[in-house]
């Protein structure tokens, strides 16, 4: 989903997901009560305060011990969110500027400069001819393509590599990815912060990118899981 739409004054402090207040009682980490968390040992979260809200907090678990082991948090940081605010991702439409609540798999990782080292994820580099595209009238919809096939409008597709910023490092998230249902949006990503809030996909800070790629692993299976604190589209409610 093309980055940058609007700007927006992100908060220096950070969020700390799943802890207790000093002096509180502990309660359980944000992924042990989340009712999925999609199978594997590793977990990314990204979470705002409201459907409304353009900011919030991305935080990366691990899963220790063998069986139901506790969740562990491995880093966090500040995170954008679409202009429109947050969606419940079954009934987002696209052009809407907002981003799909939910859990995805991450199927790769892609970026206009190389994988930072210690990347175990396979990982995509983007070429001069590298497109996504999100023309619904096309075969590709939501595929990446090289070249723009003939029946995928340029309007209506990404030029990968002119996104020098948000590009330079990002995951695929699995948003209406292996079965796209057309008008439901294309091109859903966690990217490295642009200018501002985003078109839809979830953004954080070049370093933080680069640190999620270091330690994400395939073989622990992690999953992306979006959602507002409470409400309808509550992370805990996925």
């Amino acid at each position: 989903m093309r980055p940058g739409v609007v700007a927006v004054l992100v908060s220096a402090s950070l969020l700390t997901l799943g802890a207790a207040p000093p002096g509180a009682s502990s309660s359980p980490p944000l992924p042990a009560r989340m009712a999925d968390t999609g199978g594997g040992t590793q977990l990314i979260t990204a979470v705002a305060p409201g459907t409304g809200s353009t900011t919030g907090t991305v935080t990366w678990w691990d899963r220790r011990g063998a069986g139901d082991g506790r969740w562990v948090r491995a880093g966090s940081a500040p995170a954008r969110f679409g202009a429109g605010g947050l969606t419940d991702g079954a009934t987002r439409v696209q052009g809407t500027n907002t981003t799909p609540t939910g859990l995805y798999d991450l199927p790769y990782a892609f970026g206009i400069r190389a994988a930072p080292r210690g990347t175990a994820y396979p990982y995509r580099p983007v070429r001069k001819d590298s497109w996504w595209c999100q023309d619904n009238a096309s075969r590709a919809y939501n595929r990446w393509t090289e070249p723009r096939p003939a029946d995928c409008r340029a309007a209506e597709a990404e030029h990968l590599v002119t996104y020098t910023a948000q590009y330079a490092h990002a995951l695929v998230v699995g948003f209406n990815y292996h079965r796209p249902v057309r008008g439901r949006g294309a091109g859903i990503f966690l990217h490295v912060d642009g200018r501002g809030a985003t078109a839809g996909c979830v953004s954080v800070p070049a370093e933080a990118m680069r640190r999620i790629l270091r330690w994400a692993k395939p073989d622990e299976r992690p999953h992306l899981a979006i959602g507002t604190e409470g409400g309808r589209t509550a992370i805990t409610r996925y």
